[in-house]
């Protein structure tokens, strides 16, 4: 049987994995064809936003052919079988470094997959490299000192957001068919609204992060850490999600459900596009469900419920392995980089450590925390275990490289001003999906996330659709 190769690169490029996936299995383009056409776009662009820093093109080109072998056959199985994919640096892949932009950890290629990653070729997907992060993924903004910083495609001057920042600069410009990353404080979501891709961040322990980098020991942190697809569809999130996860979601039905969006309880700051947005949201909402104007339980305290089991080690850990257990200090780290650019450490890792040592809680600050996770965990889980909760990602669209640095890890504490709407679903360790559904004046995306309980997910992605359809949705940054 022979292919078809009718599809032109810039279609490719567009295509979702479910468009992607049919279109190989029905002979209309070959795996070769589409994997050289974002290997092709990929050495365009990367110059340009830095998404990429690590490739294995000629190995992908090679698995491509292998697949188009067995298409011909029809031999092939898995549903994302001759799907060029990425994924984020932080996860283990056989043959290549995983280094959390640390120079020290170069050459030292792993021998196994990350549980995701195997799982993801077992389906037939195709990798195509990994993505940038921050330093050990410790910000929401992607720089580090071996691979630099990651630029939006929207707009160069603006972050991406982290710390898969890379990963959604890859998916925004149609670099490949999906991308994954993962999220303990909004690592996923910040950098899905800025750059206007699909992102989804699963619930408590839904997935694992086997092989993932760095490992995360400390319970209350494990809780909050969820891996997800960069995508552009929410059918395709939630096909990854299927894929990866560990338990795979119940039917049920959206009409059975609340949507509480706390417009005018909402209580931390938005510009007035993204509440132009929401408000618009609302009343699309309002005419098809019962709907809420409310905060949920533990609304206002999960920011620094979030800072504090962030902090629970004073930052040790994360030292240790940037550090590479040698003698360093992060304040005098920090200020040999402000003030002469030699450290060998991004000034963003060392502040953090500096915030993670000042904001470590005592013995009885743990012990209180440890209480009053256990007694939010109830009551947020009955609360949402029927209402879909929908809430902004941040308080604007993608702002200059530093500033979300800035607000973020301010020693004024002004990340209780600005990350209460990711910190919600981290401290509550429950799944969450970003949809696009605005732009600012300067076209830059704003997107909004739906949440509820673990279970919930399959109810998450019908509302995820409706608002895919009904507003923004993925469209792709022709750069």
């Amino acid at each position: 049987m022979s292919f078809s190769t009718s599809a032109s690169s810039q279609t490719i490029l567009d295509y979702d994995v479910f468009t992607l996936a049919e279109k190989l299995r029905n002979h209309e383009i070959t795996s070769v064809q589409a994997t050289q056409t974002f290997i092709d776009h990929l050495k365009e662009i990367n110059p340009l936003i830095n998404c990429i820093v690590a490739e294995r093109f000629t190995e992908a080109l090679h698995e491509a052919k292998l697949a188009d072998e067995k298409l011909q056959k029809g031999t092939n199985q898995g549903r994302l079988f001759g799907v060029p994919i990425s994924i984020k640096e932080c996860f283990n892949i056989i043959g290549m470094d995983t280094t959390g932009g640390l120079p020290h950890l170069q050459g030292k290629p792993k021998n196994t997959d990350a549980k995701t990653v195997s799982l993801l070729k077992s389906e037939g997907a195709i990798i195509l490299g990994k993505t940038n992060t921050p330093t050990l993924c410790f910000c929401q903004e992607t720089n580090n000192k071996l691979y630099g910083q990651t630029n939006n495609p929207w707009d160069p001057s603006k972050t991406v957001g982290g710390s898969s920042g890379g990963e959604a600069a890859l998916i925004a410009t149609g670099g490949a068919a999906v991308g994954i990353g993962s999220d303990i404080g909004g690592s996923i979501r910040f950098p899905s609204h800025f750059n206007g891709v699909v992102g989804f961040k699963s619930g408590n322990s839904q997935v694992s992060y086997e092989g993932g980098f760095p490992e995360v020991v400390i319970p209350l942190q494990q809780r909050m850490l969820g891996v997800g697809a960069m995508a552009k569809s929410v059918r395709d999130a939630r096909l990854i999600h299927e894929i990866i996860s560990q338990s795979q979601p119940q039917q049920k039905q959206l009409q059975d459900f609340e949507v509480v969006l706390p417009l005018n309880s909402i209580l931390y700051p938005i510009n007035e596009k993204t509440r132009t947005v929401l408000t618009e949201i609302k009343q699309f909402i309002h005419q098809q469900f019962t709907t809420k104007d409310e905060q949920p339980p533990f609304y206002e305290d999960s920011a620094l419920l979030w800072q504090q089991i962030m902090s629970i080690d004073g930052g040790k850990g994360i030292a240790q392995i940037a550090f590479n257990r040698e003698n360093h200090h992060a304040i005098i780290e920090y200020a040999k980089e402000k003030l002469f650019k030699k450290s060998k450490w991004h000034h963003y890792l060392t502040w953090a450590l500096i915030g993670s040592k000042l904001f470590k809680p005592n013995d009885r600050k743990i012990k209180e925390l440890e209480e009053t996770i256990l007694l939010g965990d109830q009551e947020v889980q009955e609360y949402l275990s029927n209402r879909m909760l929908i809430l902004p990602v941040y308080h604007t669209s993608a702002l200059k490289h530093g500033k979300v640095y800035q607000e973020l890890f301010s020693i004024r504490k002004s990340f209780l001003t600005y990350i209460p709407f990711v910190a919600y679903a981290n401290v509550w360790g429950l799944p969450v999906l970003v949809v696009p559904v605005g732009e600012d004046s300067n076209g830059l995306p704003i997107g909004v996330q739906i949440i509820s309980s673990p279970g919930n997910e399959d109810t998450i992605f019908q509302l995820g659709t409706l608002l895919e359809k009904q507003f923004r949705g993925y469209k792709r940054c022709k750069m």
